[in-house]
């Protein structure tokens, strides 16, 4: 009998041990910061750039002494940019005692995080997405974005195409889910400044982009702007662009930008004179420190992109949020001290950009400063800003 109930004592010590860890008990001792970074679907190609940086921010906060003299402590969980799976994934790191998450993974998972957050009441920040949706109401107490929007980049688009009189463009694009919702979102804004001759698709693994090129041509759009992830699409509607349209001004989004290892891929001089939307100035003090800081762990001749820049700065904005609370125990209150962060010196866009929260403001550039224009040249390299146009400041 006694040994009976030493056993049944112990299944309820374990039952109840287990009771409290899915209960998302939030440890005392050290701060634990979610991670939901998509290393395998469809946005690896910049989730897993944006994740290797968050662990060396991590890192870097743990070697100065923490967080209010505390450990902080990463926990990853990967939704592989699936919608349907981003709320299990949150629960997940929720129930790992999670003070806050930061979401690197696709537009449309970061999108379907938001009444999690809510439910949950765990601030999340996104250093990556581009979906004014998500850090916009409704529903988004506890949705945070780093980077410039998606209507951002239209202003800036639309700034370069009045100033260079192109009243046309067309859209070619990938079939993920992201990436259709960002045509859905740019459209609209861009439509104010120019007309679409025609919007394009093909899927992400498309073998070939000739067709949908070639229809493209014949709507004779002034300019081009390519809509993609990166990675495989992206570097073969440049080299079909610029054997079809070769006189044709090409756009593009952030991502082949921050995707080095793609530049290789590319025909010869199939990129040259290509201006995509970039967040990484030359002259930003601060960018060429946290380079330093970042070579130092990923090599020598690392190229800093906008999601290393964008990812840190999230990391560094929630640190000074966990500070300022005073407790990371109180996830809302982590979250009313994320709208005090203010004026903290961006390692992205130009050297003068501030990033804030408050209340009404949950999206972090203080001015259209954290865009820069950036044209490739011959090489297939990024080569300078573009010299015909670049966003205003203030």
């Amino acid at each position: 009998m006694r040994l009976g109930k030493a056993i049944a004592l112990a299944a309820a010590v374990v039952l109840g041990a287990g009771a409290c860890a899915s209960a998302g008990v939030i440890p005392d001792n050290e701060i634990v910061i979610g991670l939901d970074e998509d290393s395998t679907g469809p946005g690896a190609s910049y989730s897993t750039i944006a994740g290797k940086t968050v662990r060396l921010s991590v890192d870097l906060i743990n070697q100065a002494g923490g967080i209010n003299g505390k450990p902080v402590r990463l926990v990853v969980e990967n939704d592989e940019s699936s919608p349907t799976k981003t709320p299990s994934i949150i629960r997940k790191l929720v129930d790992q005692g999670a003070s806050a998450v930061i979401l690197a993974t696709g537009s449309g998972s970061v999108l379907q995080a938001k009444s999690i957050l809510e439910q949950s009441k765990i601030p999340a920040i996104a250093p990556v997405v581009l979906s004014d949706a998500f850090a916009s109401p409704p529903g988004n107490d506890y949705s945070f974005m780093i980077p410039n929007s998606l209507k951002q980049y239209a202003e800036v688009y639309c700034g370069a195409f009045e100033k260079l009189g192109y009243r046309s463009l067309g859209i070619l694009g990938d079939a993920s889910a992201s990436i259709d919702g960002i045509i859905k979102t740019l459209r609209p804004a861009l439509e104010k400044c120019a007309t679409v001759t025609a919007v394009e698709k093909a899927p992400v693994d498309a073998a070939d982009l000739t067709a949908q090129v070639s229809r493209l041509a014949e709507t004779k759009p002034d300019a081009i702007l390519v809509a993609s992830i990166g990675g495989h699409f992206e570097i073969l509607a440049h080299n079909t662009l610029s054997k079809i349209v070769p006189e044709t001004q090409r756009f593009s989004l952030a991502s082949i930008g921050n995707q080095p290892a793609s530049w290789a891929l590319a025909d010869p001089k199939a990129l040259s004179g290509m201006v995509y939307m970039g967040s990484i100035s030359a002259d930003n003090a601060r960018t060429a420190e946290l380079t330093e800081k970042v070579r130092a762990v990923k090599g020598a001749d690392y190229q800093l992109t906008a999601y290393d820049a964008q990812s840190y700065d999230a990391v560094m904005m929630l640190a000074k949020a966990i500070e300022i609370a005073g407790d990371h125990q109180d996830r809302t209150a982590v979250r009313d001290a994320l709208q005090q962060v203010s004026g903290l010196p961006s390692s992205f866009g130009q050297d003068d950009l501030t990033l804030s929260f408050s209340p009404g403001d949950h999206l972090a550039p203080d001015s259209l400063c954290g865009l820069v224009l950036i044209e490739f040249g011959d090489d297939n390299k990024p080569a300078h800003p573009w010299d015909s146009y670049q966003p205003p400041c203030g």
